[in-house]
């Protein structure tokens, strides 16, 4: 896959990329699971009375298991390091977090599948160019970062030592480490990305 171009056209402003089939393959693969995890959270959360009453949804309280899913939908604050009444903060933070996350969570993700909607939707089912308008590729600048982060965490808890996740991924691994494949995808995806930004603000 070539850089992205924006380019003119009679009915606005286009950026433009030609993938290669293979690679529609992978990032179909990869989006789609993103939509999995996030579909399954949803569906997941617990039913409130009120809520039901009311029309507003609520999310679930805690931070997701899956490492993964966690790095999408983070902690809204996290108690600063050193904190004077560390364990009265942390227990200020969980709270703050569970009403934060049960309010805003379900909104968050219906944002996330909306974006890799759009994804999905615009991709050529066998190769070829990919053309967006520029809300599109807002969105897909959204969605490549969800997918960054999910797999960025399949890389770091892969490299962890003694139990505790790895804090950088690597640049590169040898061939034969079990994380070559997917670093490789990584570093493909960092590039379409920073490409796709690139395209949309000129610089």
């Amino acid at each position: 896959m070539k850089a992205w171009q924006r380019k003119s056209s009679l009915t606005g402003p286009r950026v433009k990329a030609v993938m290669e089939g293979h690679e529609v393959q992978i990032l179909h693969a990869l989006v789609s699971n993103i939509v999995d995890m996030l579909e399954q959270r949803r569906d997941s959360a617990p039913r409130d009375e009120l809520a039901e009453i009311t029309g507003m949804r609520s999310g679930h309280s805690e931070l997701p298991d899956d490492a993964p899913l966690a790095r999408l939908l983070p902690d809204f604050h996290r108690p600063e390091p050193g904190e004077d009444g560390a364990e009265d903060a942390a227990a200020v933070t969980r709270a703050h977090n569970s009403g934060m996350r049960m309010i805003h969570e379900p909104a968050i993700i219906d944002a996330k599948l909306a974006a890799a909607s759009t994804v999905l939707r615009s991709l050529p089912a066998r190769g070829g160019t990919v053309s967006l308008s520029p809300e599109q590729a807002q969105a897909w600048m959204g969605c490549l970062n969800d997918v960054r982060l999910g797999l960025g965490a399949l890389l770091l808890d892969a490299g962890a030592v003694d139990g505790d996740p790895a804090t950088d991924i690597p640049e590169f691994v040898a061939e034969d480490d079990p994380r070559s494949a997917h670093l490789d995808v990584y570093h493909w995806l960092t590039f379409m990305q920073d490409s796709l930004c690139t395209a949309l603000t000129g610089n």
